[in-house]
């Protein structure tokens, strides 16, 4: 229809547009009822204010397969996210907290400090209960610093050798952390699963290939990510956060319209 002829020769389109959905099927009813030149300058308008109320958000992540999840889950929220990949000064952040509160907490903090941006990170820990929870906050370098996630995953697989079906319990966590110059905000995600005997499944990342879920008789990278989007421990924090975060959204879109 002439509209979207309008807004590509703008080099726009709907998808482009800050604009919400509710309110992009409302301007598509509209532009049979009033003049379309009206109604183009509306839209460029409307757009531009959306632009300047959204909210950017940096995830402090460098790891890709973490990044993927992230923005997955907080795709549909109205909020522009961002990567590190736009701020390439900033390398490897060290997470010497003593829990996955205190590693998160500390991620987003410096890449807020660093960006002025608000940020968004998480920490994830594997506590196996044969272990006697470890190896927890230093999951990621269980096989030594600088160590492949296969690594992780062979090194898991030979301390557990011998450890008998019914005690190879562990629990995945992860805790999100965000962070701008007068918030902090948390959630956290957690589901329970056994150590498997050996890999199973070729999707994910991390330890997924052995970290099995009864109820679902697989492991998760047997399943597929918007499976383990759902149930996961990761899947479970950012579902718990979009609320949080949706209402901080609001509140300080409120304060900029009253400003």
């Amino acid at each position: 229809m002439w509209l979207r002829a309008e807004l590509n020769h703008r080099h726009m389109d709907f998808q482009s547009t800050a604009l919400p959905t509710e309110l992009q099927s409302q301007i598509v009813d509209l532009h049979q009822k009033i003049n379309k030149k009206v109604l183009l300058l509306y839209i460029i308008y409307i757009n531009k204010v959306y632009k300047i109320m959204i909210m950017k958000v940096v995830i402090a992540t460098h790891n890709k397969d973490k990044l993927k999840e992230i923005k997955k889950g907080l795709s549909d929220l109205n909020v522009e996210i961002l990567d590190l990949s736009s701020f390439p000064d900033i390398g490897a952040i060290v997470e010497d907290g003593e829990t996955l509160k205190e590693n998160a907490l500390i991620k987003a903090k410096c890449v807020h400090e660093k960006t002025g941006i608000p940020a968004i990170a998480d920490d994830t820990g594997l506590e196996v209960d044969a272990l006697g929870g470890k190896p927890g906050v230093y999951t990621a370098r269980f096989a030594g610093e600088n160590c492949t996630y296969l690594d992780n995953v062979n090194k898991m697989l030979k301390v557990m050798k011998n450890v008998e079906n019914h005690k190879r319990s562990a629990i995945f966590k992860t805790v999100i952390a965000f962070v701008d110059s007068k918030t902090e905000l948390f959630s956290e995600g957690k589901v329970k699963g056994l150590i498997s005997k050996k890999i199973k499944g070729l999707a994910g990342f991390g330890y997924d290939p052995i970290f099995y879920v009864q109820e679902e008789g697989k492991t998760f990278a047997e399943m597929t990510i918007e499976k383990k989007n759902i149930i996961s421990h990761r899947g479970q924090a950012i579902n718990n956060f979009k609320p949080v975060l949706s209402s901080y959204i609001k509140k300080q879109q409120t304060t900029k319209e009253s400003a």
